[in-house]
């Protein structure tokens, strides 16, 4: 049984459902959806990766439940838990397949071989209320391989990020799938961590690991230049002035701001030595882990992003003008990723792996209390963790 820390993280929690309690209604905890694997099977990535599982539970860590099962049904395939729609009513499930045969031979290669029939990859919307899931990467569809869905403001569309003869390119499409339009620009290489501005006239992403920002039809496309070989996974600040992304070389690079016009460029903290990926196997993983990658709170003010303390990976907060402070001390060999605060900034929630296995936690930012909300055990993992926006139906 998972117990809070204390009463008062309790009653926190709820203050996130305020807007309910006001009109009378039953309090309302809010949901984290995440993803479950094992992680210590025998046979590499794909033996762990197959068991991938998109699931939710409550902040308080009640009512865990798995999601999209359906589309986890035939032999290797797996889902993700890859977001929100901006009301909280739907999700972004990631749903994957890969032949065995061809995991084998990335298992002895040490490399990717996304071609179609060997990988797909779709990115469905499930419906809550209803249940219902619907592939709209799958509609009209442009690519075997289909990842990074994300809303555009004001319901203006939908953003992905198709693989296309082998290059990765920013696309967007409608809210039903259809209309799907490649976004890259004149010459465009292979771009991934692909984000639209707040007011969704522009966007940004890494193509060929340096930063771009263009219009959101793929015009007057601006190489930003840094100086460095690798800049990696720009995010806009709530107010659309700054990019967050992490930038120096490949494993030895440190959260950077810098404004969309190229301006202002400022690295805000070091990451200690800590090359960046979170390992989320137990077993060899050829392709090293996911990335860990630095995060604006709610307000802009803070930067949320991971760093190496001796031997541990721990959380820290920092400002824009790079006054840095450090949020966790846990046990040596402890590891801290992806961190994630919630839609009113009162709370952070972030994967922590103590004693060999990894958990999702939430942290009050007001006192730094935590509570771990999953309760998995060694040899499986929880992974990826996203707030549901508030005032969605539960």
């Amino acid at each position: 049984m998972i117990s809070f820390t204390s009463a008062r993280m309790f009653v926190s929690l709820l203050v996130l459902s305020s807007c309910a309690l006001a009109r009378g209604a039953e309090p309302v905890v809010p949901l984290i959806g995440y993803t479950e694997l094992k992680t210590n099977l025998p046979g590499g990535r794909h033996a762990n990766v197959r068991t991938m599982r998109a699931a939710v539970v409550k902040a308080d860590g009640t009512g865990r439940r798995l999601v999209a099962e359906e589309l986890a049904k035939e032999p290797d395939t797996w889902t993700q838990f890859a977001g929100w729609a901006p009301d909280g009513k739907s999700a972004i499930i990631g749903a994957g397949w890969q032949s065995p045969e061809n995991a084998k031979w990335e298992e002895a290669n040490k490399q990717f071989r996304m071609e179609e029939g060997k990988w797909k990859l779709d990115s469905c919307l499930l419906d809550f209320a209803s249940g219902k899931v619907t592939n709209v990467t799958g509609v009209d569809r442009v690519s075997h391989y289909n990842g990074g869905l994300f809303f555009l403001p004001e319901g203006r569309g939908l953003g992905f990020t198709p693989l296309i003869k082998g290059v990765s390119k920013p696309y967007l499409m409608d809210l039903d799938g259809r209309n799907k339009r490649d976004v890259s620009g004149k010459g465009g290489g292979f771009a991934y961590g692909y984000s639209a501005s707040p007011d969704g006239k522009f966007i940004c992403y890494h193509e060929n690991y340096q930063l771009h920002v263009s219009d959101a039809d793929g015009a007057n496309k601006k190489h930003i230049k840094t100086g460095h070989s690798f800049d990696f996974a720009p995010k806009w600040a709530p107010d659309g002035k700054w990019l967050l992304f992490v930038s120096g070389e490949h494993y030895n690079c440190h959260p950077h701001i810098v404004r969309p016009d190229g301006t202002g460029l400022k690295k805000l903290a070091d990451r200690g030595g800590y090359r960046g990926v979170i390992e989320f196997l137990d077993v060899f993983d050829f392709h090293g882990g996911s990335s860990d990658t630095p995060v604006w709170s709610v307000d802009g003010a803070l930067v949320y992003f991971t760093a190496k303390v001796g031997k541990s990976v721990e959380l820290f907060q920092t400002t824009p003008d790079g006054r840095s402070t450090q949020l966790t001390k846990s046990a040596d060999g402890s590891l801290h990723y992806h961190p994630q605060p919630s839609p009113d900034g009162k709370w952070i929630a972030y994967g922590s792996m103590r004693d060999g296995v990894r958990n999702i936690y939430v942290m009050n930012l007001s006192d730094r209390t935590e509570k771990r909300i999953t309760d998995l055990k060694a040899g499986t993992g929880a992974m990826w963790p996203h707030w549901q926006p508030i005032g969605a139906g539960r």
